[in-house]
């Protein structure tokens, strides 16, 4: 009987031996396991934009700052190819067409806010590369809609449903978005080059037009313009989608200017960035990873090749839209004015400036814009109207 008292109280310790040592592996291995990454992509992000943005927007970035680390405000650009009827339940939920909404860009009011900062301004500051910027008159397509909940209001917007066609109602993105689309200015027969399409947003609402006789999408991602395929079945007749009216590339951008020279009315050129909000809210496939250094700081050059493929691509006479989703400087009228320079340096191409700022007139309403920029115009974040950013150029090849 004291023998087996003896071994019991025995395996009784070795047991208990074995489970502190157990649970002290496994205390150290879950130590391991929840140790966050000294550095972040989030937040090296923040860092940088807290240094760069804080000079360069002065007092306005602390309400950017803000705005940009809360929950964007999407828009439903809607599917006119579409028999949905999701038009009228999302007008009785309280959403409107933000382009048909807009005010009137030649009203007299105008002048009170913009009329004297809008004559200094009209003379590029850019270089004698630029002539003086061009004022149009500003023309929408009456096709394109794209609804958006009031200010201040952060309803969201449910998915879309497919139709009896499989074809969604709407697309949602941010509605800022649509801006470089409205400002490219298509009408009827033109032919447009998407150098930079993939996800498909802008793609999207240029097929909405119903105005385009050929457009030209490419993104130099097999897996991107993969994606991009898929969106357009979703939303586009398969009748509008052949090789006629639509042609989907996965080619090098910047090389562009060697496949088609002088061949598009239009081009569209929204180029790959920083992309602000994306780097400030999620850590995967972050352009601050500490593994994308030199990605991120090789950006600006980039950008500048693509635009400048876009100005070769285009006719003379044609119109190019420059475009990025950052508020960085040197990726927006950095990069234009560079791009500027090397057409007409490096291909005797002379470009003009085309004024936005009727779009920043009708459209102020919506959207908060970056006040006295020199070259594009800018939406900025604001927790009212929580879009962008977004910067936009236009600029015509002169003949």
């Amino acid at each position: 009987m004291a023998l087996f008292l003896g071994i019991s109280r025995l395996l009784f310790r070795s047991v208990k031996d074995l489970s502190f040592q157990t649970a002290k592996i496994h205390r150290v291995k879950g130590k391991w396991a929840t140790t966050r990454p000294k550095h972040l992509p989030t937040r090296l992000a923040l860092q940088h934009f807290d240094a760069t943005y804080s000079v360069q927007l002065g007092q306005l970035w602390p309400s950017v700052r803000v705005a940009l680390l809360s929950e964007r405000k999407y828009g439903a650009l809607f599917n006119n190819f579409s028999n949905n009827p999701d038009l009228e339940k999302l007008q009785a939920q309280g959403c409107g067409d933000f382009i048909s909404n807009g005010e009137d860009p030649t009203s007299s009011e105008h002048n009170s806010e913009f009329g004297a900062e809008e004559d200094s301004s009209s003379v590029s500051t850019v270089s004698s590369h630029v002539d003086r910027q061009q004022q149009s008159p500003l023309w929408l397509s009456p096709n394109i809609k794209c609804l958006v909940f009031p200010r201040g209001d952060i309803t969201r917007f449910k998915p879309a449903r497919p139709d009896k066609f499989n074809l969604l109602s709407y697309y949602l993105m941010d509605a800022a978005s649509v801006l470089p689309c409205l400002a490219l200015g298509v009408q009827k027969n033109h032919t447009v080059l998407d150098l930079c399409a993939a996800p498909g947003g802008k793609a999207l609402a240029l097929l909405q037009t119903q105005s385009v006789r050929f457009l030209c999408v490419n993104d130099s991602s097999v897996s991107r313009t993969s994606r991009l395929k898929r969106v357009l079945h979703s939303y586009i007749p398969k009748p509008l989608l052949t090789d006629d009216k639509l042609r989907i590339t996965s080619f090098d951008g910047t090389m562009w200017g060697e496949i088609e020279r002088n061949s598009f009315d239009r081009v569209l050129v929204d180029v790959p960035c920083t992309t602000d909000r994306h780097s400030l809210m999620e850590d995967d496939n972050n352009i601050f990873s500490r593994s994308r250094v030199g990605e991120r700081r090789s950006l600006p050059q980039l950008q500048v090749e693509l635009l400048l493929a876009g100005i070769i691509a285009a006719c003379p006479g044609g119109e190019i839209l420059y475009s990025t989703c950052t508020l960085s400087l040197n990726q927006n009228q950095g990069v234009v004015e560079r791009a500027i320079q090397l057409a007409e340096e490096n291909h005797g191409i002379q470009l003009q400036v085309v004024s936005l700022r009727p779009l920043v007139k009708k459209f102020r309403n919506t959207f908060h814009f970056a006040p006295d920029l020199h070259l594009g115009e800018m939406v900025i974040p604001h927790l009212a109207a929580n879009f962008g950013p977004i910067y936009l150029c236009k600029l015509r090849r002169l003949t």
